[in-house]
């Protein structure tokens, strides 16, 4: 017999309860969206205005409130994290001590915003210690997130059970969205904000207040780009522009890395600084493992010699290996490279309300500096009322101060309605007469009527500017405009990342000012960058300046001038040639060594850079390039041959293996060609007389060289022009073009220079017109510029003058460049 059921499952059991019918289609899709908006709003995505999430928001004013000020003691980060639930984010414990930490973290946040002591974790993943363990404050800079928050200047909530009020938003006296970046996964919708350099973010903010008409090309002018707390290198501006003029862009970061030798011969990978959040320990092991796996070749070792000093990741290579070949396969397949995804999208208030929005930079910008034009306004309507009550306490006091034996008498006779007695007599309010009874009567007698008329006075002018404030726009700004410096100059700091620009990368040459530049290469294969203007002219005969800083077994190879638009293009002795544009040679001081050169080319182990040419476009415009080995052949090729360059080359020329490429000249087909040799031979024919050919190409004689000389430059000869020549021991002259007759190419040549044991046998030669200047290197890098003009013109087989002057006993000129013209100093310039 079976049990009778407890209840009547038609039965009410709650008659009192309503029961709504509801499809369930439409009350999933309300229930999943007032999900969605609850996550988006209330946890994941950072406000616009401070650039805070709420976790984060809630432990800054947790802790301000407890007292966990920069100048206060520490506290364990357990009190943190407890103040924090008890009052308001009702959620794990976990999730608040890690938002805690990530703000502590130097490796995560641009600019930390809370001190920590103890173990935060590492940049290797290693995980914090427990709460019970670490202490916390605020940091310095927080105070700029807090400043003036009890002045009325924000709006406030209750908190989650209505038992106290947490304010809404911060005043974030600093872009913090910006400068510290955010990140965070919400429903159906991220962000990815990248942090960026506090200086430049508000020298584009003040550059808004200044011009409220300015475009994204001028905000870029003070923003570079993020800027990463674990430095690296950025590769390429497009997507910073992408993302900072549409909200959505992707950034390519790079380890910073230097080649170093050791052993025999071998060489090694230094990597000293990591993309952003790039785990080291993780990226340490997946290399580890590729080499294990065969997918990486030609590593013998990898290290981790990281210390208190720096980062340091040590990848020894095999003797045989290319470094840069490993290095490259190192970028593709390891996170030593990375992208940066950026989606800027933050919570914005619109009629009252907070919805997320994919913003610009320009938006960011204005949305900040609406806020905090709001700021200044409500704090000083809040300064003015505070200033307007004590100035209407003061009234009443300094009618008790007129009248104070009368006063003290109607208190003295009155039972319980002196209050009452004083307004009626003196015609006081209560707040008046309150203030009065309030004091004691020590207090009273010895008021001071000058001082109170002081601070009277003083609260009148406040009074006064306070309500100018209130009325002048222009004012605020000015004022807004006046503290963002400020906190500039108290934190604001030099960029850590690198921005590196990359060949063909649109609108690069628009951010990039032209300039005039001195290449110099040396014979180890360092090359750099310099202005021109750091480099002053000096008489001829001068002893010259320190020009470059090089090694015991090294010294300048080449050396010349050009734009940072120009294409340079550098010609191996194998016959390949390079090209790269003139700004992505990276600038050095003029006493710097410079970058090697298998930083920025790939070439082949054993490969070295013999020539450098620049030209302003490789296009089908009838141009060429004339090239000259060592063995006098030489060869014309069209330039646009040259157009498709891959990064790792392509060949130009043929030669034999003990022949070497060592002049490059670019011509339009009417030229007249000077070859000159070491023992101050020379040739001039015309270019025509050597027929255009195709890049895989020998070439053809131009010049026949007796036994044991070679050639050592080459020029175009122009009419009215003179021909400079320099020997190694520092005497050049200039003879006129006009001097060397034309003959066909392939013969002896005739008389150049006048070479002897006095003079050195002839490093170069150029064509001048006598407004330049010379710049000539020496072995031991001294560098010296002066006036063309100063050189005596003389005739082919003479000596010539003294140019260069050398220090160092054994020293020479081993390479000579031409710039423009620049004026003497007046002031003698020593030598470094």
């Amino acid at each position: 017999m079976s049990k009778k059921p407890q209840y009547d499952p038609e039965e009410i059991r709650y008659p009192e309860q309503k029961i709504v019918e509801s499809p369930l289609v439409p009350e999933m899709e309300k229930s999943y969206i007032e999900y969605a908006m609850s996550v988006i709003v209330g946890r994941a995505l950072p406000d616009v205005r401070d650039g805070l999430k709420p976790v984060h928001r809630r432990i800054l004013y947790s802790m301000y409130e407890s007292g966990l000020t920069h100048d206060k003691p520490f506290k364990k980060s357990a009190t943190c994290v407890g103040d924090v639930l008890g009052k308001y984010h009702p959620h794990g414990d976990a999730s608040v001590y890690d938002a805690l930490v990530r703000l502590a973290q130097d490796f995560s946040m641009r600019y930390p915003l809370v001190e920590g002591h103890g173990n935060f974790g590492s940049v290797d993943g290693d995980p914090p210690a427990a709460y019970r363990y670490t202490e916390a404050r605020l940091a310095r800079l927080s105070d700029e997130m807090l400043r003036d928050i009890e002045k009325e200047t924000v709006d406030w909530d209750p908190n989650y059970d209505e038992s106290t009020q947490e304010p809404k938003v911060l005043p974030s006296r600093f872009p913090n969205l910006l400068v510290n970046g955010s990140s965070g996964i919400a429903v159906g919708m991220a962000t990815n904000i990248p942090p960026h350099n506090m200086r430049e973010v508000i020298n584009a903010c003040i550059c808004v207040l200044d011009n409220p008409e300015a475009q994204l090309s001028d905000l870029m002018q003070y923003i570079k780009g993020p800027d990463f707390p674990t430095r690296g290198i950025i590769m390429g501006r497009s997507g910073i522009r992408a993302a900072y003029a549409t909200g959505r862009g992707r950034v390519v970061m790079r380890a910073r890395h230097e080649f170093e030798e050791f052993g025999n011969g071998r060489t090694r990978i230094i990597i000293t600084e990591i993309p952003y959040q790039v785990n080291k320990r993780q990226l340490i092991k997946s290399m580890a493992d590729q080499v294990e796996d065969k997918r990486l070749e030609g590593i013998s070792d990898i290290r981790d010699e990281t210390d208190r000093n720096g980062m340091r990741i040590v990848i020894e290579l095999k003797r045989d290996a290319n470094p840069q070949v490993v290095l490259n396969r190192l970028f593709a397949q390891t996170q030593l490279q990375t992208t940066f995804a950026i989606n800027m999208l933050a919570l914005t208030e619109v009629n009252g309300k907070l919805q997320p929005r994919i913003l610009s930079l320009r938006h960011i910008i204005d949305e900040y500096l609406s806020f905090q034009e709001e700021i200044i306004v409500r704090r000083t309507r809040y300064d003015l009322r505070k200033a307007q009550e004590r100035a209407h306490l003061l009234e009443g006091l300094l009618v008790a101060q007129d009248n104070i034996d009368e006063v003290i008498k109607i208190i003295r006779s009155s039972y319980d309605n002196a209050k009452e007695n004083l307004m009626a007599r003196f015609g006081l309010d209560d707040i008046q007469a309150q203030a009065i009874c309030d004091m004691r009567l020590i207090a009273l007698q010895g008021l001071n009527r000058e001082k109170l008329e002081e601070e009277y006075k003083e609260l009148e002018e406040k009074i006064a500017y306070y309500n100018q404030v209130l009325s002048d726009d222009a004012l605020v700004r000015k004022i807004l405009k006046e503290e963002l410096q400020a906190v500039s100059d108290k934190f604001g700091d030099d960029r850590v990342t690198e921005i590196q620009d990359v060949e063909d990368e649109i609108d690069i040459e628009d951010l990039i000012e032209e300039e005039q530049c001195v290449f110099t290469l040396t014979q180890a294969g360092y090359i750099k960058r310099t202005p021109v203007s750091e480099y002053a002219a000096q008489s001829k005969g001068g002893m010259g300046k320190k020009g470059i800083t090089t090694r015991e077994e090294d010294s300048v190879a080449e050396v010349f001038t050009a734009s940072t638009h120009d294409y340079i293009l550098f010609f191996t002795d194998t016959g390949k040639v390079y090209r790269k544009k003139g700004y992505q040679i990276p600038e050095s001081g003029k006493a710097a060594k410079g970058t090697n050169i298998v930083n920025i080319l790939q070439v082949e182990q054993g490969e070295r850079i013999q020539a450098m040419i620049h030209t302003r476009s490789i296009e089908d415009d009838g141009r060429f390039l004339f090239m000259v080995t060592r063995k006098g052949t030489v060869k014309r090729i069209p330039a646009n041959a040259l157009k498709n360059l891959r990064n790792n080359g392509i060949r130009a020329l043929r030669m034999e293996e003990d022949d070497a490429l060592i002049s490059v000249r670019e011509t339009d087909g009417t030229r007249k060609i000077l070859i000159a040799t070491h023992d101050g031979m020379a040739v001039c024919f015309d270019e025509n007389d050597v027929r255009p050919m195709g890049r895989d190409a020998y070439g053809v004689r131009g010049i026949k060289l007796r036994e044991g000389d070679y050639v050592v430059g080459a020029a175009r000869a122009r009419a009215g022009k003179t021909v400079l020549s320099i020997t190694e021991k520092g005497y050049g002259k200039r003879t006129p073009v006009e001097e060397y007759r034309i003959t066909n190419r392939g013969g002896l040549g005739i008389k150049n220079y006048m070479v002897t044991d006095k003079t050195g046998p002839v490093v170069g030669i150029k064509v001048v017109d006598g407004t330049e200047d010379l710049l000539l290197v020496t072995q031991a890098g001294i560098l010296i510029r002066t006036p063309v003009e100063s050189i005596r013109t003389a005739g082919r087989a003479t000596q010539g003058v003294i140019v260069m002057r050398f220090k160092e006993e054994g020293d020479q000129v081993i390479s000579m460049a031409l710039t423009e013209h620049e004026e003497e100093e007046t002031s003698t310039e020593g030598v470094e």
